[in-house]
């Protein structure tokens, strides 16, 4: 259920009207803010990265909880609820206009904490590469403070002690930005003067209408990029078109490095099953919601399974990185239980399989990572590794 729904730019009174209309009450918009709290405990697959396995809270999280009473501090609490798990995969399904903007969707930097330093490992094509940063560079600080004094005001604000790499997490999401505004970035490369940078929120400006995917030949192959289409069903008619066109014994070279909002998988299926003649497993999943109720395990293998008339059995390479996301990262350990070779590791990392849990009385979506993924031989999707590029 790796689903994803693109954030609206809309006002945030129409945002809010999504799922606010059913609830009536003070008291019912505080109900579904309480409840937030069991929909975690009982639903969330990573507790185990939190000391004790207990999902971080505190005091100040809990009083904003009770203090809900409208559709606007229901949401506003949920997303800081939700911040306090370090997840990238954690969300909600409504925003305010100058919501955090989703990492890894809408950011352009990679940034790991290293030391007292806080370090770009990889940058998107976009506003932040244009502006000249680039892997290496130290963020010395995010809208004019020090990037280490940032960080620890969003754990303080929220009351929180960091939990396990929320000093990246958090300069990720903090290098990203608000969704209405721009972001300025002082960073240094190597023992160079720091410069200051100002750059446009991805979620600004008119964003180019991309077909689902490129395609192109060299002698390497035929190389097909999936441009962020992994949950678009028209991306397996497009795919279907490309490889109706590749030539016998052909490599094809599957351009996954702008995949970071997901999809289904019911499309990661339809393009793997172009390169299998009988069933292969491609990926592990654990429910971990239905045995904290039952106390008996359930996991399983999903296969792909050829396709009728479609079969290409020439070579499969497929290339990787930071904007691999969730079912892009699906895809990837799925071709390697393949045999394909699979380049360009480290990916997003996300945590499992997204199921939505909508609130009782204001409809609001909370979507927590209530499956556990992993590759066929049992490593989690997320410590998945390959050679670099």
């Amino acid at each position: 259920m790796n689903r994803f729904i693109m954030p609206s730019l809309l006002a945030t009174s129409v945002m809010l009207s999504a799922f606010g209309a059913r609830a009536q009450t003070p008291e019912q918009f505080r109900t579904d803010a309480v409840s937030i709290e069991r929909l975690i405990v009982e639903n969330y697959a990573y507790s185990d990265r939190f000391p004790q396995g207990t999902t971080p809270t505190s005091e100040k999280l809990e009083a904003e909880a009770l203090a809900v009473t409208d559709s606007a501090s229901l949401l506003r609490y949920s997303e800081r609820r939700l911040a306090a798990l370090a997840d990238h995969h954690t969300i909600t399904g409504s925003s305010f206009s100058n919501s955090w903007a989703l990492v890894p969707s809408y950011s352009d930097l990679w940034i790991e904490h290293d030391g007292d330093r806080y370090i770009v490992t990889a940058v998107r094509d976009s506003p932040a590469s244009k502006a000249g940063i680039v892997v290496g560079d130290a963020v010395l600080e995010i809208g004019g403070r020090s990037t280490a004094l940032a960080v620890k005001d969003f754990w303080n604000d929220l009351g929180v002690d960091v939990p396990p790499d929320g000093l990246g997490y958090t300069a990720r999401v903090l290098a990203a930005g608000r969704r209405d505004s721009a972001r300025t970035l002082t960073l240094a490369t190597g023992h160079d003067h720091p410069r200051t940078v100002t750059l446009a929120s991805l979620y600004t400006g008119n964003r180019p209408s991309r077909d689902a995917l490129s395609v192109s030949r060299s002698p390497d192959g035929l190389t097909i990029r999936i441009n962020d289409s992994l949950g678009d069903q028209a991306t397996i008619t497009a795919f279907d078109e490309a490889m109706a066109h590749a030539r016998q014994g052909e490599a094809v070279i599957l351009d996954l490095r702008d995949t970071p909002s997901g999809g289904n998988t019911v499309i990661a299926r339809a393009l793997m099953g172009w390169f299998v003649t009988e069933a292969r497993p491609y990926q592990m999943h654990r429910y971990v919601a239905e045995e904290r109720r039952t106390s008996i395990p359930r996991q399983w293998i999903e296969q792909v399974l050829p396709r009728a008339d479609k079969h290409h059995a020439g070579p499969v390479k497929v290339l990787v990185g930071r904007w691999t996301g969730s079912m892009g990262e699906g895809l990837a350990v799925g071709f390697d239980a393949l045999g394909a070779e699979v380049r360009g590791c480290p990916m997003a990392g996300l945590l499992g399989a997204i199921y939505d849990y909508r609130l009782e009385y204001s409809g609001l979506v909370i979507k927590l990572p209530a499956e556990r993924l992993s590759t066929v031989s049992g490593t989690p999707r997320e410590q998945f590794t390959c050679a670099p590029l």
